[in-house]
């Protein structure tokens, strides 16, 4: 069984991206591998502790997580694979217990932001308690038998922590999805199946440096998925690139590569594969 680590704890998101991705992948779920810290995935791969890594770089609700972009660029790990997760935060509790019945609830303060508005409509009695993680706050609350005291997290938590959810789906925007990276080395990527690619570049500071890339990329026909820049430490106004792009011809994308190479200082290529449908 491969031995997958995640940012977090059993039953969090990150094992729903894993399980998926490996569910799909291989027919199993994979043993997860729990890590205090994004750092510690690559920690965790690096000391044989575990085959791969999943991690969150974007949300459709609060954006990116740039400082796993920069993750990506120091540690040399390919993505061999993504993931698109819908989030859905649950409202859940020891059983036996009405919405009425809790007075606390504890979760982490992206979960909080992003249900506080059934909180303010439905229960604004209920005291929101900043956690360290989602799934945590659900084992927390398990363990010590706690009543009157809720979280908020995923279905897998309430799953695996016998607890029971009071409100499902409690997100204010039901259009609420994650984006998860894979690496994992043992992956081999098939030339003719892969569509995407994660770029990290560096231009020169001239004008029209960026524009020129762009239109050469637009002219092989790529489609810009997603386009961040991180200022280079040490070096003013100079900044890191990081880009996905989509394409259904491999030979096309080589071609643009071949053709934007010339215009920029450094590229480096995070990783070619499959797009998430």
């Amino acid at each position: 069984m491969k031995k997958v680590a995640i940012q977090g704890f059993k039953g969090c998101f990150h094992e729903e991206a894993a399980r998926r991705f490996y569910n799909e992948r291989e027919g199993q779920y994979p043993q997860i591998v729990e890590c205090a810290t994004f750092g510690g995935l690559y920690e965790a791969m690096e000391k044989g502790e575990a085959d791969a890594a999943v991690m969150a770089v974007e949300n459709t609700s609060s954006g990116g997580l740039v400082q796993n972009l920069e993750l990506l660029r120091k540690n040399g790990k390919k993505v061999k694979g993504e993931v698109f997760l819908h989030i859905h935060q649950n409202l859940m509790a020891m059983p036996g217990q009405k919405i009425e019945d809790i007075r606390e609830v504890r979760t982490h303060f992206m979960a909080i932001n992003q249900t506080r508005k059934f909180f303010e409509t439905n229960a604004p009695w209920i005291n929101l308690v900043e956690s360290e993680d989602t799934a945590k706050s659900a084992t927390d609350i398990a363990s010590a038998g706690l009543m009157g005291v809720g979280a908020v997290a995923s279905k897998l938590s309430a799953e695996q922590n016998g607890l029971e959810i009071l409100a499902a789906e409690i997100e204010t925007y039901n259009v609420n999805y994650t984006r998860f990276l894979i690496m994992d080395d043992s992956i081999e990527i098939d030339k003719e199946k892969v569509n995407k690619a994660s770029l990290c570049f560096t231009l020169p500071h001239a004008p029209g440096a960026l524009a020129h890339i762009l239109t050469i990329l637009s002219f092989y026909e790529m489609n810009l998925t997603r386009i961040q820049s991180l200022p280079i430490p040490g070096q003013q106004w100079q900044y890191f690139f990081y880009a996905d792009i989509r394409f259904d011809d491999y030979e096309r994308y080589q071609q643009a590569l071949t053709a934007i190479k010339p215009l920029m200082k450094d590229l480096n290529i995070l990783g070619e594969y499959v797009a998430a449908v």
